[in-house]
């Protein structure tokens, strides 16, 4: 690492003001390592490691007055402000989240661009496969399963069900690139959790105690008995079938409980 930045090399790595590195400096928030014969800034790692720790507060909205205090404890452990810089920082970013998504839907709503048809559902199949798929669907699960899922998926934002499906996408090309794990391996079964969640999006189901494993059970089955679970471009993949059916059946078992 290098030891020694001037002071505008430092403002344009940390995205602030020469200005800015100033303050601080007048404030003996933020020193210069040293000062050369002529007057110049040079900063060096443990004074990129205090900005760092200075910008994650203002992040979170200290005043610099707080943060020179919290900096000056001498109880400051650098690695425990870390983890509670990335605490905050990911509650932040959850509400954001939260803020956007409800932007998204009043985006919709007021356009007037909810879900109000069937036809949607099945967007991008003919109309005598996808009834064909409806009826297939109603005589595997029941009827009033598939109308709950299909009432639930109506009254969900387009835009909510353009992202489950992209989910639903993401989830399969994720799980096929974990195909020679073991269907009990970690990472095999985080991806199953993934895909458990997106499964109970699609039926409906919010009850969190309502675990449907029998019924994610036989979906596991469907896998191996069923090639257009698998299918792609035509083509039959019986070996990713086993491996989705043994790792559906594995987090059933183990996680369902």
């Amino acid at each position: 690492m290098k030891l020694n930045y001037s002071v505008k090399q430092i403002a344009k790595l940390a995205g602030v003001s020469v200005r800015t590195l100033h303050l601080y400096d007048q404030m003996a928030l933020l020193k210069p390592a040293i000062r050369t014969k002529a007057g110049y800034r040079q900063y060096g790692a443990d004074e990129l490691l205090r900005l760092q720790q200075i910008l994650f507060y203002r992040e979170l909205d200290f005043p610099l007055k707080e943060i020179a205090k919290i900096l000056k404890d001498p109880d400051f452990e650098l690695v425990q402000a870390l983890a509670g810089h990335k605490t905050a920082l990911l509650a932040r970013r959850d509400r954001l989240n939260t803020l956007l998504k409800t932007i998204d839907k009043t985006i919709i709503n007021l356009k007037n661009k909810t879900m109000n048809n069937l036809e949607e559902l099945y967007e991008g199949l003919p109309k005598e496969q996808a009834a064909a798929w409806r009826k297939e669907a109603m005589d595997k699960w029941g009827e009033d399963t598939v109308l709950r899922s299909e009432n639930a998926l109506r009254e969900m934002d387009k835009l909510d069900l353009d992202r489950l499906k992209a989910d639903q996408k993401n989830i399969a090309h994720q799980l096929q690139l974990l195909r020679n794990h073991e269907p009990e391996s970690d990472l095999v079964q985080e991806q199953i959790a993934h895909h458990y969640a997106n499964i109970r999006s699609f039926w409906g189901v919010s009850d969190p105690t309502d675990l449907r494993a029998e019924t994610y059970k036989g979906l596991a089955e469907l896998y191996v008995a069923d090639e257009r679970y698998t299918a792609t471009d035509g083509k039959t993949d019986s070996d990713f079938a086993i491996f989705m059916r043994n790792s559906m059946l594995y987090f059933a078992e183990h996680k369902l409980k």
